[in-house]
C-alpha cells in the first residue's frame, strides 16, 4: 500500500480520477439488456459559463445518474448545449460591432459564418467546467441544438405540424423586443413592478364644449388612440352613446364606445384605446371594427404615422407628450403610479405590444395530452405543488409565436413566389416542386423563391430535446430511441415548467405517443442569504470554479445539496462548501485512522468491538433503507444528510470510538477486517454525492484489479434489520452522554473508573460491553431501588445511579429533579393538546397518532420516576 497523504488533496484526486474515468470508458452507454435509465441535461446557452444554478441542477442529476449506475441499470446522460438564439445573436453583434462591423453590413451567410465561428470558440467551455464538478455525462453523445440531426428534425416538424394546420401564418399582438428586434413570447417577457406615473388627460367632446377626462399611464401613445370606451354599466357617461371625441396632440375624431371590459373604478372609468399597442385594446379594435395606428418603429422610435415626434425613443416621446399635453391644457394632472411593467427576459428592454406578421402554433389541441398526462401521473412533478400551476396554465394557454426576426436559429422553411405566396417543404428543391404544382407554372427556378428571412424560437428546437438527442424525430425507429426513450427523470427549474417542460410534454405524445419522462424534479433558485437572485451586477454571485478550487469540487457538490429541498430556494453562503470541505477532511482522516492502525492476528475480537460491528451494519441497512425511500420521492438532500450522518455520527462518533484499542495497543484482525468492509460500504453509498474522494479511498482501500472503479460497483442493498437493537444502543447512547455529563460536572478525569448502578435489564445487556469501555466502567451492577451517596439520572422508565466518594449535593439534586418536573409536565400539556382537537385526530395518519399516544404514555411514566424521586430526596 502507497504512503497515505496526512492531507486530503481534492485537485490531484479530481484531474487522476476524471482522467482515468474518461480513458476507461465509464460513463459510455450502449443499448444492451439492461433496464435502462436515462437523463438529458437541460441544455445551457452555449454562450454560457457555469454559475451557481447550473451547480445545483447538474450536481443533482450526476448523484441520481452515478446513483442509477451502481443500482446495475444502463445510465446515460446526454449532454448538449442550446444555440440560444437571442443571447447568442446578440454577442455575436457585440463582437463585431467591437471589430467596427454593422451587422447590417453584412450578408446573412457572413454573419451566420461569424456565429459559428463564436459557438466554436466558446460553445465548449461551460461542458469543461461540468467536467471540474465531476458530471458523469456521456460525452460522445455530446450534441447542440444547431448539429445537422437536429436542425434537420426541426425542419421536418416544423413541415409537419404546417401540413397538419398546426402552424400558421397571420397578424398578431406579439410582444415585441426593441432592442433584440424580434417578437418574443408570452413566458419570455418577466414582470416587475415598477414606479411610474398615472397621467389625467382632457378629451374634448365634439360639439360641445365640455370634456371627459381619460387616465393613461403611456401619454405618447395617445397619438395611437382610435376610440375611448366606458363601461355600458357606467351611467357617468350614459349620455355619450353614439359621440364622438377628439384625441389631443392630433385632433383625430374618434368613436366613444361601451365595453364592459372597462373597470368603472380604474382611473376616471374612461379607457383610451390604442388597438395596435395593447393586447386588450387590440382585441376591443376587432370587436367594434376600429382604425388600427402603429406609431412605433421597431427600434421604439416614433414612427412617421404618429404625426408627432417622429424618430424620437419612445420614452423621451413620453416626456414630450407630457409638455405637449400641458401647454394645450389637455393635461389635468399626474399621480405616482406603481405599474406592472413587462421586459424582456433576455435583453431586459420594455415589451412593445405591436401587431406583427409572424409564424404561430396553435396550441388547444395538442396541450389536452399534456395536461392529461401530469393530472393522472403519468408524469409526476416533485413537489407536486406545481401541479395545480401547471394546470392553470394549461387550461389557459394560448397560441405559441415561434417566429423570430433573427439570422441565428433553424430559419423557417417556407419559400414565397409571386403575389407573397408561399409553399412549406424542408429544403428548396421540395419547395420548388410544390410551388411549380400551387402556382401551375412549370417554368419557376429556384431565382424565383424567396426564403422566409425569419427564424423559430429556440424553444421550438429545444422541445424536441428528448426525442431529438436519439435522433427520433429523423429515424423513429432507430435503437437508441426505442431503449432510451422514454428518460427516467427531467431535473430542472420552476420557472421553465411552461415554456420548456410543457411543450415537450406535447411533442412526446405528439411524435412518440407518450411522455418523454417519467419524472420531473423541479430544483430551487440559489440565492444568497439576503433572499436575492444571484447576479453578476449585485456582485453576489461566486464563480464556481473559484469554488471548486478552494473547497474541492466534492465540497461544493454537498454545500450545494445539504439546504436545496425540491422546489425551494438554496440560500447560499460560503459555509456550505465549507461545511462540505470539512466533511471531506473527516473522511479522510477517519480512513487514515483505519488503515494505520497496527493488527495483531492473535488477539481475540472485543466482545464491545463484536457489538458494534452488530450494530454498525444494522444501522447502515436502517440507513440504506431510509435513503432509498428518500430517492424514490426526491428528497435528495434528506437522502445526503442520512448518509452524512451515517458516516459523521453513526460510525466516526460511535463506531470508531467504541472499537478504537487504547493508545499504544494493537487492534485485532477481525474487528480491523469487518471495519474495512463496512468502510468500502460507506465510501459506496456517498459515491454519488462525493465522487472523488470515495474514489481515491475505495482505490486504497484494498489491492483493485487494472480498470475497475466505485463508480461501477454494485451499491449496497438494504437488508432486513433489527429495529429493536436499534432503539436499544440509542438508550446506550444516552447512558453514555449522561455518565459523561456527570464526569465533566463533578470534575471526574475519565481514567478514573466508575460504577454504574441499574434495575436488571435497564441496560439492555448485548451493549454492556460498549457502556463500560465508553463510559470506563469498572461494572454495570443490578441494583433494587435507589442507591444513596449516588448521582443519578433517568432514560426512559429506568433511573441509574452513579455512587460518588464524596456523595451528593441532595439540594441540587431536587433542583434539578424540579426543572425535568416543570418541562416534562410542559411537555405533557402539549401532547395532550394536540390528542384533544378533533381535526388533528381525524386528519392525521395513524402512525402519527401512535406516536403521539406513545410519547403521552413515556411522559406520565417520566412524570412519575421524577416525582417518586422527589418524594425519596425530601423525605430524607
Amino acid at each position: 500500500m502507497t504512503e497515505i497523504p496526512s492531507k486530503y488533496e481534492p485537485a490531484a484526486a479530481e484531474n487522476r480520477w476524471y482522467s482515468y474515468w474518461m480513458e476507461k470508458g465509464f460513463f459510455r452507454s450502449k443499448p444492451d439488456g439492461r433496464e435502462p435509465y436515462t437523463i438529458i441535461i437541460p441544455p445551457p446557452n452555449v454562450t454560457g459559463v457555469l454559475h451557481m444554478g447550473h451547480m445545483l441542477n447538474n450536481t443533482t442529476q450526476d448523484v441520481l445518474i452515478r446513483r442509477a449506475r451502481m443500482m446495475g441499470l444502463n445510465a446515460c446522460w446526454v449532454p448538449g448545449t442550446d444555440h440560444a438564439s437571442i443571447a447568442t445573436e446578440a454577442k455575436v453583434v457585440a463582437k463585431l460591432k467591437s471589430e467596427g462591423i454593422d451587422k447590417k453590413s453584412i450578408s446573412r451567410e457572413e454573419f451566420i459564418e461569424h456565429a459559428w465561428e463564436w459557438t466554436h470558440k466558446h460553445g465548449g467551455i461551460i461542458l469543461e467546467q461540468l467536467k471540474r464538478l465531476g458530471a458523469s455525462c456521456d460525452w460522445d453523445r455530446t450534441l447542440f441544438t444547431m448539429d445537422d440531426q437536429r436542425y434537420r428534425s426541426v425542419i421536418k416538424v416544423f413541415v409537419d405540424l404546417y401540413n397538419k394546420g398546426l402552424i400558421y401564418r397571420g397578424v398578431r399582438m406579439v410582444n415585441w423586443d426593441p432592442q433584440a428586434l424580434t417578437a418574443v413570447s408570452d413566458e419570455e417577457v418577466i414582470y416587475t413592478e415598477e414606479k411610474s406615473k398615472l397621467y389625467y388627460v382632457r378629451y374634448k367632446i365634439v360639439d360641445e364644449d365640455d370634456y371627459i377626462t381619460v387616465a393613461t399611464t403611456r401619454p405618447e401613445t395617445i397619438l395611437g388612440d382610435t376610440a375611448v370606451c366606458a363601461n355600458p354599466a357606467d351611467e357617468r357617461y350614459a349620455r355619450l352613446k353614439g359621440r364622438r371625441v377628439i384625441v389631443p396632440m392630433v385632433n383625430r375624431e374618434v368613436p366613444f364606445i361601451f365595453d364592459e371590459y372597462v373597470d368603472m373604478e380604474f382611473g376616471t372609468g374612461c379607457l383610451k384605446i390604442t388597438p395596435a399597442h395593447d393586447i386588450n385594446d387590440y382585441e376591443i379594435g376587432l370587436k367594434y371594427n376600429l382604425q388600427s395606428i402603429d406609431i412605433f418603429n421597431d427600434n421604439g422610435t416614433i414612427a412617421e404615422a404618429a404625426g408627432l415626434f417622429t424618430g424620437k425613443d419612445r420614452f423621451e416621446a413620453r416626456g414630450l407628450a407630457e409638455e405637449e399635453l400641458r401647454r394645450t391644457g389637455a393635461l389635468v394632472k399626474t399621480e405616482d403610479y406603481i405599474n406592472k411593467i413587462g421586459r424582456s427576459e433576455r435583453t431586459h428592454a420594455v415589451i412593445e405590444p405591436k401587431l406583427s406578421l409572424q409564424w404561430f402554433m396553435k396550441m388547444k389541441d395538442i396541450s389536452k395530452p399534456a395536461l392529461d398526462a401530469v393530472m393522472d401521473d403519468t408524469i409526476r412533478l416533485f413537489p407536486d405543488k406545481f401541479r395545480n400551476v401547471y394546470r392553470h396554465w394549461m387550461e389557459n394557454v394560448h397560441d405559441w409565436c415561434i417566429s423570430r426576426q433573427l439570422w441565428w436559429g433553424q430559419r423557417i422553411p417556407a419559400w414565397y413566389y409571386s403575389n407573397n405566396e408561399f409553399v412549406v417543404a424542408e429544403n428548396e428543391e421540395e419547395a420548388l416542386t410544390r410551388a411549380r404544382k400551387a402556382s401551375g407554372n412549370a417554368g419557376l427556378t429556384v431565382n424565383d423563391l424567396l426564403q422566409d428571412e425569419d427564424v423559430l424560437d429556440t424553444w421550438f428546437s429545444s422541445w424536441l430535446w428528448p426525442i431529438t438527442c436519439f435522433d427520433g424525430i429523423n429515424n423513429p425507429d432507430n435503437e437508441d430511441i426505442k431503449y432510451y426513450y422514454p428518460s427516467n427523470v427531467l431535473v430542472t427549474a420552476p420557472d421553465i415548467l411552461f415554456f420548456w417542460v410543457a411543450r415537450m410534454i406535447m411533442a412526446g405524445y405528439e411524435y412518440r405517443g407518450r411522455e418523454p419522462f417519467g419524472d420531473v424534479y423541479l430544483t430551487g433558485m440559489v440565492r444568497d442569504k439576503q433572499k436575492r437572485k444571484m447576479s453578476k451586477s449585485l456582485g453576489n454571485s461566486p464563480d464556481p470554479i473559484g469554488l471548486i478550487e478552494k473547497y474541492g469540487a466534492d465540497g461544493v457538490r454537498i454545500g450545494m445539496l445539504l439546504c436545496s429541498p425540491a422546489g425551494n430556494d438554496l440560500l447560499y453562503d460560503d459555509s456550505l462548501p465549507e461545511q462540505g470541505r470539512n466533511f471531506a477532511n473527516k473522511i479522510w482522516n477517519a480512513f487514515r485512522l483505519v488503515m494505520t492502525m497496527n493488527i495483531d492476528e492473535s488477539i481475540e475480537q472485543p466482545p464491545a468491538s463484536a457489538a458494534a460491528a452488530a450494530w454498525m451494519r444494522n444501522t447502515i441497512d436502517k440507513t440504506l433503507a431510509d435513503i432509498e425511500d428518500s430517492f424514490v420521492r426526491y428528497r435528495i438532500s434528506d437522502a445526503l444528510m442520512q448518509a452524512y450522518k451515517l458516516f459523521w455520527d453513526d460510525f466516526s462518533g460511535w463506531y470508531l470510538e467504541i472499537i478504537k484499542p487504547a493508545f499504544g495497543q494493537p487492534m485485532d484482525s477481525r474487528t480491523h477486517t469487518e471495519t474495512l468492509a463496512i468502510f468500502g460500504d460507506l465510501v459506496k453509498i456517498l459515491h454519488p454525492f462525493m465522487p472523488f474522494i470515495t474514489e481515491e479511498i475505495w482505490q486504497r482501500l484494498a489491492d483493485r484489479p487494472e480498470g475497475s472503479s466505485i463508480m461501477v460497483e454494485q451499491m449496497p442493498l438494504p437488508a432486513p434489520f433489527e429495529a429493536g437493537m436499534l432503539q436499544r444502543f440509542d438508550t446506550v447512547r444516552e447512558i453514555v452522554t449522561a455518565v459523561r455529563a456527570i464526569r465533566k460536572e463533578r470534575n471526574i478525569p475519565v481514567r478514573d473508573p466508575l460504577v454504574l448502578c441499574a434495575s436488571q435489564g435497564a441496560t439492555g445487556t448485548e451493549f454492556d460491553q460498549v457502556i463500560i469501555r465508553m463510559c470506563n466502567l469498572s461494572e454495570i451492577r443490578v441494583v433494587e431501588g435507589k442507591v444513596e451517596g449516588a448521582a443519578s439520572f433517568r432514560i426512559h422508565t429506568h433511573e441509574f445511579f452513579i455512587p460518588l466518594s464524596d456523595g451528593v449535593d441532595h439540594e441540587e439534586e431536587i433542583r434539578k429533579l424540579k426543572e425535568e418536573l416543570v418541562y416534562q409536565e410542559g411537555f405533557l400539556a402539549s401532547v395532550q393538546k394536540k390528542l384533544s382537537n378533533e381535526k388533528f385526530v381525524a386528519n392525521a395518519p395513524e402512525k402519527v397518532i401512535t406516536m403521539e399516544r406513545k410519547k403521552e404514555a413515556d411522559s406520565r411514566v417520566r412524570i412519575a420516576t421524577i416525582r417518586e424521586s422527589l418524594a425519596h430526596l425530601q423525605g430524607r
